[in-house]
């Protein structure tokens, strides 16, 4: 079929056709072939000088045994995505001003299906040391993105990710900026509002209540939504 791929006798006729020194027109004329297909073939394997049909068919072979391997991952090829995902999201954390072992934390916990682990589990997946584990699970915790848990079985702690992560986060961190706006507020009466630092924290104090009122209406939305889905 002129559209379909070409097979071993087409090679061995593009060769004889070469040997006789007919033109790659002529060639893909005699086998029914777009001009395309003829040059395209010639170019890649050796050129009209160096083309011999049985190294092309075997060239093209390979290559396709390399595009199906390509598009098909093997398991080598598989961690190496995950750990480049692993990264990515560590990297996002520590830009949200995460410390990176508390970042890494937080990716192991969020990349594992159970979204639990204890500190055992989580001092061998990160191999680093106990102390530094328990120091990320604390920044975690006064964040409120993760949550402990005992596990009645073995008598140990475990860390969990839920569905409400996020949610406890963000509240936690529209607090703080409610805290903020109240010192501010108070700072600037104490300073008196027509100091330049008195105004500084008046403005101060304006911002951050707008902030902490937006956060706390968008995740009060967002709860609404989660509790309306079946």
């Amino acid at each position: 079929m002129p559209g379909g791929r070409l097979t071993h006798e087409d090679r061995r006729r593009i060769a004889e056709g070469l040997g006789e020194g007919l033109t790659p027109t002529e060639i893909a004329g005699r086998l029914g072939r777009p001009l395309s297909t003829v040059t395209r073939e010639v170019a890649r394997n050796g050129g009209p000088d160096g083309y011999q049909a049985d190294r092309a068919h075997l060239a093209t072979q390979e290559r396709a045994r390399r595009s199906r391997v390509a598009a098909s991952p093997g398991p080598e090829a598989e961690a190496e995505a995950v750990h480049g995902l692993e990264e990515q999201f560590t990297a996002i954390m520590v830009g949200t001003g995460l410390s990176r072992m508390t970042a890494r934390v937080l990716t192991c916990l969020y990349l594992t299906d159970s979204g639990s682990l204890s500190a055992a589990e989580l001092v061998q997946r990160l191999r680093v040391s106990a102390a530094s584990v328990s120091k990320a699970i604390g920044e975690l915790e006064r964040q409120e993105l993760v949550r402990r848990e005992r596990d009645p079985h073995r008598r140990r702690d475990r860390y969990v990710i839920d569905a409400d992560a996020w949610f406890r986060g963000w509240m936690a961190s529209a607090r703080q900026n409610s805290a903020l706006a109240d010192f501010a507020r108070t700072g600037a009466r104490t300073l008196g509002a027509t100091t330049p630092a008195g105004a500084r924290l008046q403005d101060i104090g304006e911002f951050f209540e707008r902030v902490g009122h937006a956060m706390l209406q968008a995740a009060e939305e967002w709860r609404r939504e989660q509790a309306a889905r079946p």
